[in-house]
């Protein structure tokens, strides 16, 4: 169970290796987590989180999962959930994907689709399903600034983000007053290894800041949160912005 802030006793990280839900799950065991599932494909990059986080005095386990894989969602997050009630459930996976190489070969942009939105519903949709059978829990799922408005630079990321966001946000809604607290996550450009090869955007963040906002919002039951939080002006903005201006921006 939460303790009286908020903060999860035991967590299940969808995307094991995210620096996010890293950063996430260092925050949390310094306060009051103390179990740890880390799911995503087997690599040595996983093991080694799981070490990371061992280091710091949490119990940590890890276990098999492929975001493209939905038949096996069931099977394979059912026996995380059959080991104990988990408090709080991180989506975290996703992949940026390569705009201009995507959009000459469809199937990578398939593959981004397939991973961002539909592996993502299928496991949000599992995880919720368990998190209400339990009668508690928060499913906290990373979203981006992507999703807020089509981009010519990475319209199909984003279009990959807008559609979990909404889907999020309906999920939020179907389970007020079950238990469920549904919180999404709108980071602008983060600061990490994924994006290493990118110029940096402005309000830039950090996976430390993310994790910290999370953490904000675990306390506060927030149903959104934006890093920075001034970004939900900044988007605001340019989501009202006529078409033909908003093509001209340099963004």
């Amino acid at each position: 169970m939460k303790d009286a802030f908020g903060i999860p006793q035991s967590l299940l990280v969808l995307g094991g290796t995210s620096e996010i839900a890293l950063a996430t799950a260092r925050r949390l065991i310094a306060r009051s987590t103390r179990t740890v599932w880390l799911a995503g494909r087997p690599s040595p990059a996983l093991d080694q989180s799981a070490a990371d986080l061992r280091a710091l005095g949490a119990e940590v386990r890890t276990v098999s999962f492929d975001a493209l894989d939905p038949e096996s969602h069931e099977t394979v997050l059912g026996k995380v959930f059959a080991e104990g009630d988990i408090d709080m459930v991180l989506l975290a996976f996703g992949i940026l994907g390569d705009q201009a190489r995507d959009e000459r070969e469809p199937l990578n942009a398939v593959r981004v689709a397939q991973t961002n939105y539909t592996g993502a519903v299928s496991a949000a949709l599992v995880s919720a399903g368990a998190l209400q059978s339990q009668g508690h829990g928060s499913l906290v799922v990373l979203s981006s600034v992507a999703g807020e408005r089509a981009r010519r630079a990475n319209f199909i990321y984003g279009s990959s983000k807008a559609g979990l966001d909404t889907f999020t946000q309906g999920l939020g809604d179907a389970l007020h007053g079950t238990g469920v607290h549904v919180m999404v996550v709108r980071p602008g450009f983060v600061r990490s290894k994924m994006t290493a090869d990118l110029e940096e955007s402005p309000l830039t963040t950090t996976p430390e800041a993310v994790a910290t906002a999370i953490e904000l919002g675990l306390r506060r039951r927030s149903e959104t949160v934006w890093v920075p939080g001034t970004l939900r002006v900044v988007m605001s903005a340019l989501r009202h912005a006529p078409r033909g201006l908003f093509r001209r921006l340099p963004i």
